[in-house]
């Protein structure tokens, strides 16, 4: 493993903030890292530092000579009106058809070249800046939450690129099950420091629990250490034979320390005000059509959900899962067709555009104070400000001063002090990190109401989820299998349509070369005709002469093995062990350079396939 990047005694403050107190590691060529830690600990500020971004207060950046960097840009870079390859053009400085097929790889198909970035779902979007990142041709990536706002068919598409990826990559993410999938370390920065653990994020939770165990049983046992030396000095202190023993149990006491026991990572608990249970139908659609004026989304939608139901609202993005909640909500009127809630159900709505019905002037505490029932103690209201990261005096702070993350947090906070029957989330989990996140799970599997949620976070889903709704092609349809069905569903559809679209890939590809050729006169294109149909004979000369020295070699073993079992069958004398295992050894290699043989044979009849297509008519 070559070290590509390397952080010495890293210091990072904002204002009289500490973020990193001496954070140190190293990372290597090969080594696919994931980084943890809870909001505000420092691991996007690291990442700015690392891919230049910002300057660390003090310390040391060291990269490598062979570094290649690429990162994944949270803020979108993408000019006004750009479509897809003239951004990737402008970006990467590449030629449009190196543009064109690398967009390929995340399923951005010729036809969408054209379209303008702005016409795009965010899980598009971030395809198209996960292809301008690669086009540099890197051997490290650095990814800050690129799961974010991504539908769960783009996420199995990343997966499935990073599992591939030859080189090395650290990637921020609160979402467990995505760092389970592709990470291999990991990395967390807590308290300042940068711990990085040769094994994935179950492993390090494992080993850091297992750390925690026997520093507690160290603590225990110096703690009745303690009362013992203790016990003896209260007994003979006031003698005066046994005084200056006494005087020396107190030294020893106070040479016993303990070990401090950082935070666990599974210590967030969030309790969500009771509410009645009750029996019945929670939500009844009848031939229900949803849409905005200029458009329907989704038409003939017929379902009953019962009351205490987890319904996850599931599908690609821009097929109109937030549409469908929108309008249960009230927020859309429905394009045709009827819903109803049952009776007496209180519905509490949460979605990223709340943001505006917050007053700047409020603190976090009035806030909370204003959304929570009667009944709600001042107590509980601190705790589960607590439990979205407001601890002590930050539920003090402004709403005017909050970021976008933190005043998420605020609303859906508010919102499960609301003691509402009905709590439709879309997308609760962005901006929290995943202990809040599981931490929620938790809370909403025990909630005695009815709960509709869109999330591509799986391991909340599965926490959360007794029932399936999927919005796809116009239609909004229960589900007949469980979660896990159909993330396996979507990943067999992911690597049948990649196959597909290689296929089809392929032959535009040669479509329009053909096209390109008829249709450009310039000599520099017949030059650059020339110099490819001299590459194909280069490298058809190179292959030829490499399938001589095998068939030489084959022909060379198949001697030598005749020989031997010649001689083996004609005179038993001739048998022994050593010539039984160069017989075996023989048998090995031939078989070997059978295979490589083969190999170069399709090869070369596939360049001189292509040498007869590249010939000028």
């Amino acid at each position: 493993m070559a070290v590509l990047l390397q952080i010495k005694d890293i210091y990072k403050q904002y204002g009289a903030t500490s973020i990193l107190d001496g954070a140190t590691a190293s990372f290597g060529d090969d080594q696919k890292i994931g980084v943890i830690g809870r909001n505000g600990a420092g691991k996007s500020t690291l990442c700015r530092i690392l891919t230049g971004e910002e300057e660390a207060d003090d310390g040391e950046i060291v990269r490598s000579t062979s570094l290649r960097l690429s990162y994944l840009e949270q803020h979108d870079p993408f000019q006004p009106d750009e479509t897809i390859v003239q951004f990737l053009m402008r970006y990467t400085r590449k030629e449009e058809w190196e543009c064109a097929e690398m967009a390929h790889r995340f399923q951005i198909t010729n036809d969408m070249l054209s379209f303008v970035i702005e016409s795009l779902a965010g899980g598009f979007r971030t395809r198209v800046k996960l292809a301008a990142m690669l086009l540099g041709d890197p051997n490290f990536l650095i990814m800050d939450e690129p799961t974010n706002y991504l539908d769960l068919s783009t996420l199995i598409l990343l997966e499935n690129f990073l599992q591939e990826f030859k080189g090395g990559f650290l990637i921020v993410s609160h979402d467990r099950e995505f760092l389970k999938r592709t990470c291999e370390h990991t990395l967390e920065i807590e308290n300042g420091q940068a711990t990085l653990y040769p094994g994935d994020i179950e492993e390090y939770f494992t080993f850091k629990e297992e750390q925690i165990t026997q520093k507690q049983a160290y603590n225990k046992t110096v703690e009745k250490k303690k009362a013992q030396l203790q016990a003896f000095v209260d007994r003979f202190k006031a003698k005066a034979s046994t005084a200056s023993r006494a005087q020396s149990k107190l030294k020893q006491i106070a040479k016993l320390k303990t070990i401090e026991i950082a935070h666990t990572m599974s210590n967030v608990r969030i309790h969500i005000p009771r509410v009645e249970a009750k029996a019945g139908i929670a939500l009844f659609c009848n031939e229900l059509s949803i849409g905005y004026p200029e458009k329907v989304v989704a038409e003939r939608i017929h379902m009953d959900i019962e009351r205490g139901s987890r319904v996850a609202v599931l599908g690609d993005n821009g097929q109109g899962k937030t549409t469908f909640l929108r309008t249960v909500a009230g927020d859309l009127a429905p394009k045709d067709g009827t819903f109803r809630w049952g009776t007496g159900l209180k519905v509490a709505y949460y979605a990223q555009h709340v943001f505006s019905a917050l007053n700047p002037k409020d603190d976090i505490f009035a806030h909370l104070s204003r959304e929570a029932v009667d009944g709600i103690t001042t107590q509980e209201i601190l705790t589960i400000a607590g439990c979205f990261l407001f601890k002590g005096d930050d539920v003090r702070k402004k709403i005017s001063v909050l970021s976008g993350g933190e005043r998420a947090r605020v609303v859906l906070a508010g919102l499960l002090l609301s003691k509402s029957h009905v709590l439709l989330l879309d997308e609760p989990t962005n901006h929290l990190d995943f202990e809040t996140v599981e931490a929620l799970g938790r809370a909403l599997k025990h909630f005695a109401g009815t709960v509709f949620f869109i999330s591509h976070d799986r391991t909340f889903v599965n926490l959360v989820a007794t029932q399936i709704i999927e919005v796809k092609d116009g239609r909004v349809l229960k589900y007949p299998g469980t979660y896990e069905d159909y993330v396996y569903h979507l990943e067999q559809v992911a690597q049948g349509i990649q196959e597909e679209e290689n296929r089809e890939h392929a032959r535009h590809v040669k479509m329009d070369a053909k096209k390109h050729a008829q249709l450009q006169e310039k000599p520099s294109e017949a030059q650059e005709a020339r110099k490819e149909r001299a590459r194909l004979r280069t490298e058809l000369t190179k292959l030829e002469s490499k399938a001589k020295k095998v068939e030489s070699r084959m022909s060379h073993l198949t001697k030598e093995r005749d020989k031997l079992v010649s001689e083996m069958q004609q005179n038993t004398f001739h048998f022994s062990k050593a010539r039984n295992d160069r017989l075996r050894e023989i048998t090995i290699d031939l078989e070997e350079a059978e295979g490589e043989w083969l190999k170069l044979s399709t090869q070369i009849e596939q360049l001189k396939g292509e040498q007869a297509e590249k010939s000028p008519s």
